[in-house]
């Protein structure tokens, strides 16, 4: 079975090479040419739509590859106009910061006291103006109970809470804050204190001193580590206290607490 096998398979081969053979030599000698030509004019409309079809099947692909490729380079682009913009608006910041606070350090008091200028972070979210947060702490060598102002010597608060790298300033308009202050024209003395954290008072001004509207509040200085002479604000109301025993005035900061951006805290008396 397997003899014969073998046998068809030699012939099947020898016939197919004696075909080859044939068919190599006709189209060499251009016997073939009729039926090619035949063959190719058949072929020839069905070649063209298959050509044109190709055509646009590779114009396609190479649109949606064109497409492809633009969007990634569009997002690539996005990303670094953003990195780009935020290293600008990160430098633009920095620039701002350092113009305010050159600007406060001219007009700072750096002859008198020892200074540590600090940037609010953080404030009453309440919109209470009671405290805020300053980006300077133990490091720095702050600690609690040290005044904070502003330029030209305008007493803002106290250091309330000490952290490493930060600290909570409480405002003179909250109602825990208690400065000695006197009336500069009159040398009339009191205390001020955030009159339910929603303004300044000076209170406790013995029955026989003199207060006047438009006068000056400055520190006292007496009993305590804030430093004599820091400004406060100017009396816009005078009125008697309901034990008829003091007067009390109503003080207008000469800042606004809401508009802090830098301050400096005096790290000696």
């Amino acid at each position: 079975m397997f003899s014969k096998n073998k046998i068809f398979s030699k012939k099947n081969f020898f016939l197919i090479a004696i075909v080859l053979s044939l068919i190599f030599f006709l189209s060499f000698n251009g016997l073939l040419w009729p039926v090619e030509n035949f063959f190719w004019n058949i072929t020839l409309p069905f070649q063209k739509i298959f050509y044109i079809s190709g055509q646009k099947i590779e114009k396609e692909i190479f649109f949606l590859k064109s497409i492809s490729q633009l969007k990634i380079e569009n997002e690539k682009l996005l990303k670094e106009n953003q990195v780009l913009s935020a290293q600008n608006v990160s430098l633009l910041d920095q620039k701002k910061e350092n113009e305010l606070l050159r600007q406060q350090l001219d007009l700072a008091p750096r002859k008198e006291y020892s200074l540590e200028a600090g940037f609010v972070i953080g404030r009453d979210p309440r919109g209470l103006e009671n405290w805020i947060m300053i980006d300077k702490g133990e490091k720095n060598g702050i600690e609690k109970g040290m005044p904070v102002i502003v330029s030209d010597g305008i007493l803002v608060g106290t250091i309330k809470d000490v952290y490493k790298n930060s600290s909570s300033v409480l405002l003179l308009s909250d109602i825990g804050s208690l400065v000695n202050v006197k009336d500069i024209q009159t040398e009339a003395k009191g205390i001020l204190k955030g009159e339910y954290n929603l303004g300044i008072i000076m209170d406790l001004v013995d029955h026989a001193e003199v207060l006047n509207v438009g006068d000056e509040v400055v520190a006292s200085g007496l009993g305590e580590s804030i430093p004599r002479g820091l400004l406060v604000g100017k009396i816009q109301e005078v009125y008697e206290a309901p034990d008829r025993l003091f007067w009390q005035a109503v003080i207008i900061p000469k800042i606004r607490y809401s508009k802090l951006e830098v301050v400096f805290v005096i790290k000696n008396k």
